[in-house]
């Protein structure tokens, strides 16, 4: 079995138990999923199954959605809710105008520190196993793009408002940090009330399925029905086609030259290309290499 399995996580779970509940339910080992959901967050998270794990990173390379709710007035040492509060204000005044010019001033490419509950590695140990420790280290900041935000709804009357908005950004992209940093903009503490992943490597709510619905499809006998392509997950990298005569060569993974495929005149030296047949058949993905005139094999898939 292999494809691209969009699954709907449900809150309370970690990536880690839903990859080991579908391979429960799929009876296959080779599972992998292209971006880790935090328990609390819902939203898309992309399997690759079997042959398509080969695939992740090209997933997880592509622009995420999500829809976050941010509370103005409390700050936590995880920057959410299910932190222990170490910041708050009696009185929060700020006006739509306010929330909307703030986010402006977001939209391109930003820096961010990792926040210290997080999984990113400094000598050896994640940041979250130092936090539950007791221990905050300096980290560095890291470079991530907001391409889209824009506010969704508000409720300014609470005395901690809070208010909800859409965003499109760069992997890497912490939401916790933005809804700190968003606060800090609006002169006030701030903490993400909480997350929906809305689009992940180009699939969508509408695309998802849940794990009870993996379950159902898997005793009709019909679950390849759902599955996204590995070719379709990646559809951002540009398409080739490779001459009949030379597709015994593409698929047995060896070099091409520049006069046997179509379609990559106008790309740059260096890109990656999908590789189809002349019957649009996925063989696979390959880099253009103008200086030496030749395509060479990157993963081959059929």
């Amino acid at each position: 079995m292999d494809g691209i399995l969009a699954i709907w996580k449900p809150e309370g779970w970690t990536s880690h138990d839903v990859v080991a509940k579908s391979r429960r339910l799929l009876g296959m080992k080779r599972i992998g999923h292209a971006g880790t959901l935090d328990p609390m967050v819902t939203g898309v998270l992309p399997l690759c199954l079997g042959r398509s794990t080969r695939v992740v990173e090209y997933i997880q390379d592509r622009p995420k959605a999500y829809e976050a709710t941010i509370c103005l007035g409390v700050a936590t040492d995880t920057e959410d809710m299910t932190g222990e509060i170490v910041e708050s204000v009696e009185s929060v005044r700020v006006s739509e105008s306010d929330i909307k010019e703030v986010l402006k001033q977001f939209i391109g490419d930003i820096e961010q520190i990792p926040p210290m509950y997080s999984a990113v590695k400094v000598d050896g140990k994640r940041l979250y196993e130092l936090a539950r420790e007791g221990k905050s280290i300096e980290r560095k900041a890291r470079k991530v793009t907001i391409h889209q935000i824009e506010l969704l709804s508000l409720d300014l009357e609470k005395k901690h408002p809070q208010f909800t908005f859409s965003v499109l950004c760069s992997k890497g992209t912490y939401i916790r940090t933005l809804c700190v940093d968003i606060g800090k903009a609006l002169g006030v503490p701030a903490a993400m009330a909480s997350l929906v992943r809305t689009m992940s490597g180009g699939i969508v709510k509408e695309q998802c399925v849940t794990l009870e619905q993996v379950e159902e499809h898997m005793q009709r006998g019909t679950i390849e029905q759902i599955l996204v392509s590995p070719a379709q997950a990646i559809d951002h990298i540009p398409a080739t086609t490779v001459k009949e005569v030379k597709r015994k060569y593409a698929i047995q993974g060896q070099k091409l030259y520049w006069s046997d495929i179509n379609g990559h005149q106008e790309l740059e030296d260096g890109s990656i290309v999908r590789v189809f047949d002349e019957d649009g058949i996925f063989l696979g993905i390959f880099q253009l290499d103008k200086k030496h005139n030749i395509v060479l094999p990157i993963k081959v898939f059929s």
